[in-house]
């Protein structure tokens, strides 16, 4: 067979597989479209679910990246059982968490529902090739509010006793009551969006894709910027509130919660992308961690 007609045998089969997807995807805009709405309307307009178009976005870019393997496997190898116990699972977080208007219910009810759709049209094997953009479903979720609580408390604590201890060594008037910054005739409470934990959940998603797309590499490099993510995070968010701080200390109260708050957010997540590449690019130096053999 000619490289030609390979050529358009291999765009007969993606056509067919796309076109097959096709009543799927009208579905799932049915169901999730005023999801969508909603949170467009709601949670994605806070700070801390501003990622979740992003997120979306890339979701469905991975999966079209792999409309050529998903094509190849073709039809016929598909898991009905499976499949179809996944989709009535996911069938049924969606009512409840839709009719109850439970968000967690709602928006996790994608990974069971794609999960269940992949399985009964293309079976296992397309799963094990969709894995990570299904994963990666897991940040559009909302974080439940007790998780929320138990988690914001202790990071504002760290990160307004940092500043103030840094503040204080190099000679600015500062003190703190609690996760209250004074400093000069200034007060700054340090909120909820500003514990830290926001910057981490985006961080891990950085993370987690930026590993996905340049290759897991050893076991050892995959673990440490892994774990780097929190420490990371933490940095990257107590400079955003010092920035903040000394703002408020030069240009007063309006200056540090007009634009320049948004510009201190933009420069924590710079901040935490440089520190994540940059620890990177230093693990490839290292042998051990890349995989890659010393030089003899």
């Amino acid at each position: 067979m000619s490289a030609l007609s390979q050529q358009r045998l291999f765009a007969g089969r993606e056509a067919e597989g796309l076109l097959r997807w096709l009543p799927v995807a009208l579905g799932l805009a049915v169901m999730y479209v005023p999801t969508y709405v909603d949170l467009a309307q709601s949670l994605w307009q806070q700070e801390a679910y501003a990622h979740g178009p992003i997120i979306l976005a890339v979701v469905a870019w991975l999966m079209w990246r792999q409309r050529a393997t998903l094509a190849s496997l073709g039809a016929g190898r598909s898991a009905p059982l499976a499949g179809w116990a996944m989709l009535a699972f996911g069938l049924a977080l969606y009512a409840v968490g839709r009719s109850q208007g439970v968000a967690v219910l709602e928006v996790g009810s994608h990974l069971p529902v794609l999960a269940g759709t992949v399985l009964l049209l293309l079976g296992w094997r397309a799963l094990a090739r969709l894995w990570f953009p299904l994963f990666f479903l897991v940040f559009l979720v909302p974080l439940p509010g007790f998780m929320i609580d138990i988690a914001t408390a202790p990071l504002k604590s760290f990160v307004s006793q940092i500043v103030e201890s840094m503040l204080y060594e190099l000679g600015y008037p500062i003190a703190r009551s609690g996760v209250i910054l004074m400093i000069g005739q200034y007060q700054m409470l340090v909120t909820d969006a500003c514990s830290g934990l926001n910057s981490l959940y985006s961080l891990a998603a950085l993370g987690c894709l930026y590993l996905y797309l340049t290759g897991p590499g050893t076991a050892l490099r995959s673990a440490a910027l892994l774990a780097s993510i929190v420490p990371i995070a933490l940095v990257a968010n107590v400079a955003r509130v010092l920035i903040l701080t000394l703002i408020t200390f030069y240009f007063g109260e309006e200056a540090g919660q007009s634009f320049l708050h948004g510009f201190a957010g933009m420069t924590l997540f710079a901040t935490a992308l440089l520190l994540l590449l940059g620890l990177d690019a230093l693990l490839e130096r290292l042998p051990v961690w890349s995989g890659r053999e010393a030089p003899k």
